[in-house]
């Protein structure tokens, strides 16, 4: 068997206090919220030698992936991240302010906004995700590629009936 860890415990704990239960989701999302708890404080930690948080990478790397010239509605931004358009403001406001995103007016709607990633917020952004990756990939580096391509399958699989 497999090393055991604090997931495996608390399972064996559970099987010892109530047999009668299976404990395997259990241990399936114990151990995906530990990595992604993981993960994430990488991630914070390499987004932090940039200046920024998750909550600004978010937004900076939702706008450089939609492809030239960077920019899209507060509206597309907030849908595009699943947030409030409240929250997304907030997140401008600190954008604009380090001079990472701008916002100007729309050519085509006159009450409208356009939010637009600065040559500064490009260079930042690309920067971080590459610093973000390689922490990710360092968190796997234990496993091989064909493992890593199989547990990124199996997760797929396992979210396929919540997509939508």
């Amino acid at each position: 068997m497999a090393h055991t860890d604090g997931v495996d415990r608390i399972t064996q704990q559970w099987q010892r206090e109530r047999p009668d239960l299976d404990t395997t989701a259990m241990a399936v999302f114990g151990r995906i919220y530990r990595l992604a708890r993981i993960a994430g404080d990488e991630g914070e930690r390499a987004y932090a030698d940039f200046g920024i948080g998750r909550a600004e990478f978010d937004v900076l790397a939702t706008l450089r992936r939609s492809g030239e010239p960077y920019e899209l509605s507060p509206g597309a931004l907030a849908a595009s991240m699943m947030l409030s358009t409240g929250g997304t403001t907030a997140r401008l406001d600190r954008l604009e302010k380090a001079g990472l995103a701008e916002r100007r007016p729309s050519p085509s709607d006159r009450r409208g906004v356009l939010v637009r990633l600065t040559p500064e917020g490009i260079d930042v952004v690309d920067r971080a995700v590459a610093a973000g990756l390689a922490r990710q990939q360092g968190l796997l580096s234990h496993l091989s590629p064909a493992d890593q391509r199989r547990l990124a399958d199996l997760l797929r699989d396992a979210l396929e009936p919540h997509d939508g």
